[in-house]
């Protein structure tokens, strides 16, 4: 297969223009974001981003001008976890104080939002009576004849009866409409609440915000106050019968302690005191008595013995039977004296020894009496014993009768202290909240009040503008993309063989944005600038259709899909340029509609024409006229009129081109556009390259892929499409990739 053969088939799948070892550059390249093709996109449709940025950007600046400005007035309060300490246990008042919780501040930012502190509010600055918010008000001013109309006369429009169902609806569009313009919000994780009221009147919006943070602070007054008032109603009551239970119950214990005989001190005690007394004193009355009784024996064996009693330890230690025996032994030591000195009949001796007996004799009285004092002591601790005996047993009985009644009396006990308890508590509980009337506090402060907006915080018109910049560009940057997609043009070598599939064979400066050629003619600045830019893509066209083909393309055609595209200038161009490097060319005008190569023949020419020489009325030799420029030749088509498909489709003119390629080493036909002349597909088969022209950023990709569904498949060697008129000036900038694209870089080559 040959390289002519690549460009016979236009439905093959992967371009056939393309070389082999491109395809897997380009494939790799499909895989990547190309931000130089995305950039050379914007830079193209720049203007369009620009406007549609510009658009955006005023339609915010007029949306902005037209909004009514509003204000918004700041108000702050603060719940309060301290409250003033005014009356004691302050926080056993009827409504416990405020949790510090999130969930609790969340609720009060609830609290503040609520339609009943709205109506509390709304009351207070009485918009009831305002029209702006009243619906009924405004529909009494607008059912009011004008000042206009009364003066004319004018009969007042008809009113109907405002019901009650109306003022309820009314009220309720004013809660609503008062509720419009709140915002409420916690400061971060604070115990501040912001209060924003947003209003077209500056001073409006500072006096409701105030107004909402003082009728809060208000509505926890009378929330607390009314809780108060209740509790100690209750209280009250409660107390009252709380008195009359606890005094019942007590007389009732009263009563069954009379009955039982149990003293005020619990009987149950007072017995087992009482007997506990008496065990310890029947214990000591019994030693004392088995004492004395222990004595009184002693004593008793001491004298059925023999003795006179003075051993007796009682007689030992009376003092009296002591001081007798002193007496004694004065007295006996007297008598012994005397004995020994007088007779026994001696006066004083008898007299001594008289009183010595007397002694003795009270010495003996002493000691009986004492033993008699021994015997009625011990019959006192006997009788003594047995009678507290008989009061323990007494005690015994009267605690059996007391542990009997005991159980009742412990139930009226109980029941008696815990109403009187109750009774205290609640008594307790209404003196607290007596003492804390009056002297609620709310739970909330204020600590910033609202003051009075002069700038408005809406419309923020940087702020909008800046919105309407950024939408500008977000949809500049979608129009763009939009535009691109929509856009089939051909702009660059990559458009050609990315969508098109066939070879880009060069690109066709137009004069115009090309230094030192503007204001030329095309085929003559070939000629004249043969340095120039435009010169040089003629001549890279014409390398590109001689090197790739095995065999040089002898018979070239030029065509396009749509009329003015360039063909014409384009096939002429390419002859002259030829020509001028020494080949030996042939320009033969083949557009029956167009004919624009007579322009090029000398008006003093009359020779015969393609169309004489077809139809056999002329010689080849003769219908060719020099160029004037160049050392071509041109074959002119004629003016008159003729069959030309059937004269083009003919042996005539395979004949003509068989002469030619004889005579001259390069033929160029100048065909007619292939979608509306069908002279360009019978042309094309007979040629050995065919060059598609497509004017730059004009032509559609669909006119294009439509011409070539037309050519004959196998039988036509589309060479490639040429890009003719290209702005260098726009290509250096869109074009990314594009031969034309480097122009600013290898411009000074073509100075």
């Amino acid at each position: 297969m040959n390289a002519l053969d690549h460009f016979r088939d236009p439905d093959r799948s992967t371009p056939a223009v393309i070389d082999v070892e491109s395809v897997p550059v380009e494939a790799e390249l499909a895989d990547r974001l190309d931000l130089l093709k995305l950039l050379s996109t914007f830079r193209r449709r720049f203007w369009l981003f620009c406007a549609v940025v510009a658009v955006c950007t005023g339609a915010a600046f007029v949306v902005t001008a037209l909004q009514t400005p509003t204000y918004k007035a700041v108000a702050r309060v603060m719940i309060s976890m301290r409250q003033p300490q005014v009356a004691p246990d302050k926080d056993q008042g009827a409504l416990p104080s405020m949790a510090g919780d999130s969930p609790s501040i969340d609720t009060e930012v609830e609290v503040l939002r609520s339609r009943a502190l709205a109506e509390q509010v709304a009351a207070s600055l009485n918009l009831d009576k305002n029209p702006r918010f009243n619906p009924l008000l405004r529909m009494r001013s607008q059912s009011e004849p004008s000042l206009i109309a009364r003066l004319f006369g004018a009969a007042p429009r008809l009113r109907r009866a405002i019901t009650p169902a109306d003022t309820r609806e009314a009220h309720a569009v004013v809660i609503d409409r008062l509720l419009s313009g709140l915002e409420v919000r916690r400061v971060g994780s604070t115990y501040a609440i912001n209060i924003n009221y947003v209003s077209t009147e500056p001073t409006f919006a500072a006096s409701t915000a105030n107004a909402y943070a003082a009728g809060y602070l208000q509505q926890q007054l009378g929330e607390k106050s009314q809780a108060n008032s209740k509790v100690l109603a209750l209280l009250e009551s409660r107390v009252r019968e709380l008195s009359a239970l606890a005094l019942a119950d007590a007389a009732r214990l009263q009563q069954y302690r009379l009955a039982n005989n149990i003293p005020t001190t619990s009987g149950a005690s007072l017995a087992e005191q009482e007997i506990s007394t008496y065990n310890q004193e029947v214990a000591g009355a019994r030693a004392e008595a088995a004492a004395d009784q222990a004595r009184l024996q002693t004593a008793q064996k001491q004298l059925a013995t023999g003795s006179t009693g003075e051993d007796v330890g009682e007689a030992l230690g009376s003092s009296v039977v002591g001081s007798l025996r002193t007496q004694r032994a004065q007295i006996s030591a007297k008598v012994a004296n005397m004995q020994e000195r007088y007779g026994p009949n001696y006066p004083d001796l008898v007299q001594a020894r008289k009183e010595l007996s007397d002694v003795d004799s009270q010495i003996q009285g002493e000691i009986n009496r004492v033993i008699s004092n021994l015997q009625a002591k011990t019959d006192v601790s006997r009788r003594r014993l047995t009678s507290i005996e008989g009061s323990l047993s007494g005690a015994r009985s009267t605690q059996t009768q007391n542990s009997q009644a005991q159980v009742g009396l412990n139930a009226l006990q109980q029941k008696a202290d815990s109403s009187k308890l109750q009774y205290e508590n609640y008594l307790n509980r209404y003196k607290l909240l007596s003492a804390q009337s009056g002297t609620e506090q709310p739970d909330a402060r204020i600590i910033s009040q609202a003051r009075t907006p002069w700038t408005p915080n809406a419309p923020n018109k940087t702020l909008n503008l800046i919105l309407g910049f950024l939408v500008g560009v977000g949809a500049g940057v979608a129009i763009i993309f939009i535009a691109e997609m929509v856009d089939g043009s051909l702009t660059t070598a990559d458009d050609v063989e990315r969508r098109i599939g066939r070879r880009h064979l060069g690109g066709i400066p137009a004069l115009g944005s090309i230094k030192g050629t503007r204001g030329l003619d095309p085929a003559l600045a070939v000629v004249r600038q043969p340095h120039s830019a435009f010169a040089e893509a003629i001549r890279n066209l014409r390398a590109a259709l001689i090197y790739n083909f095995d065999a040089a393309a002898q018979v070239v055609a030029f065509t396009s899909a749509l009329p003015r595209e360039g063909k014409t200038t384009t096939a002429t161009c390419f002859a002259r340029s030829a020509a001028l490097q020494g080949a030996r060319v042939v320009l033969v005008d083949c557009d029956m509609r167009r004919r624009s190569l007579n322009a090029l023949v000398p008006k003093s020419h009359n020779g015969p024409t393609l169309l004489d020489v077809l139809s056999g009325d002329a010689l080849l030799e003769d219908a060719l006229v020099p160029d004037e420029a160049t050392s071509a030749m041109i074959l002119p088509l004629g003016s008159q009129a003729g069959e030309a498909e059937s004269m083009f489709g003919g042996e005539a003119m395979n004949s003509v081109l068989a002469e030619l390629r004889e005579s001259f080493d390069l033929v160029v036909l100048d065909a007619a556009p292939i979608l509306p002349i069908a002279d360009a597909v019978i042309l094309a088969a007979k040629a050995d390259a065919v060059v598609i022209v497509t004017r730059w950023r004009k032509t559609s990709e669909h006119a294009l892929r439509s011409a070539l569904r037309l050519l004959p498949r196998g039988r036509v060697a589309v060479a490639g499409v040429v890009l003719n008129q290209i702005d260098l000036r726009k290509q250096t900038k869109f074009g990314v990739g594009d031969p034309a694209s480097y122009y600013s870089r290898y411009k000074a080559y073509y100075s």
